[in-house]
């Protein structure tokens, strides 16, 4: 939070405050309110009414925070980071907790339901001081200023931004659903939301560490290979094996069946296995299958053995 920063917080708060009590006194600016009501703005000009009932939607809040959230969702990805998705968040819980705050504490009524002329309809039920839509879009689309990543950038968006909350606001008094001193507040309303960020980049930096190195630990689970079969059953050990030409030892890697018994020099004890003699073993084709004893051929070289005898 630069000086300039801090003396221009001030002085939105000071021009917040003063709408506030200049409608709270009745003053110049309910009359002003009730002037611009009585003109109907909307009766005047009503070849734009149809375009300006869609425009208005860039001050709603639903709308518009799936739009950008889409575009920083975006922005996000490409930088590997997720300043842009916090800086949203922490921007919307202001904007919600702030604004709504004050609608539902002033309680004040709209131009279509107003009672009194001349009067400024506070403290009556309503909840349309400040303008939701108008704090809004200052917020919403202020956002992509403040998150700009060149000054050129950051410029264009603060012109395009300014343009669309002024167009937001001034709509909203032209449909005749809000003062023209809810629309004053409403901006001073979201001018301090987006002036108040820099004092929560500490606690939202923090935040996006702790969310990334959780986010690290779940992927470096999720990737571990399992272990193998085979390497469970199978362990590494080294033997020293001499060089050829009287150099020293080097080990070689050896397999070990995992519960045979080691030798002194290292090297695995197998028990030992009955060993048959060769007239005792059952002869092997050349294919590599055993053939099974052929009791006719033996019978048939009895019997001629026996008629060359007689």
């Amino acid at each position: 939070m630069t000086r300039t920063r801090r003396w221009l917080f001030g002085s939105v708060a000071a021009v917040y405050l003063a709408i506030v009590v200049g409608v709270l006194t009745t003053s110049w600016l309910v009359q002003l309110d009730w002037q611009l009501m009585l003109f109907k703005p909307y009766k005047q000009w009503p070849e734009v009414h149809a375009f300006l009932d869609y425009f208005v939607v860039l001050g709603q809040r639903g709308p518009t925070a799936l739009a950008v959230l889409a575009w920083l969702g975006w922005c996000a990805w490409r930088r590997r980071t997720l300043h842009p998705l916090m800086v949203l968040g922490v921007s919307l819980l202001l904007l919600n907790l702030s604004v709504g705050a004050a609608k539902l504490g002033m309680g004040r009524m709209g131009p279509h339901y107003a009672t009194e002329i001349g009067s400024n309809e506070m403290w009556l039920g309503g909840d349309i001081f400040p303008s939701g839509h108008t704090a809004n879009a200052v917020v919403t689309w202020g956002i992509l200023a403040y998150l700009a990543s060149t000054p050129r950038a950051r410029r264009i968006a603060s012109v395009i931004s300014a343009i669309v909350a002024l167009g937001v606001g001034l709509t909203t008094v032209y449909l005749g659903t809000h003062w023209i001193s809810d629309v004053f507040l409403g901006w001073t309303a979201g001018l301090l939301v987006l002036l108040a960020l820099p004092w929560f980049e500490p606690l939202m930096a923090r935040a996006e560490a702790f969310l990334m190195t959780a986010w690290d630990r779940l992927r470096s689970r999720g990737l571990e290979p399992a272990p193998s079969p085979l390497a469970a059953r199978v362990s590494i050990i080294q033997r020293p094996v001499p060089a050829q030409g009287g150099g020293t030892p080097q080990p070689l890697p050896e397999m070990a069946a995992v519960g045979a018994a080691a030798r002194p020099d290292g090297w695995p004890h197998h028990p030992a296995r009955p060993h048959t003699a060769r007239h005792e073993r059952t002869p092997v084709s050349p294919a590599g299958q055993r053939r099974p004893p052929h009791t006719e051929r033996g019978s048939a070289a009895r019997t001629r053995s026996a008629g060359s005898s007689g």
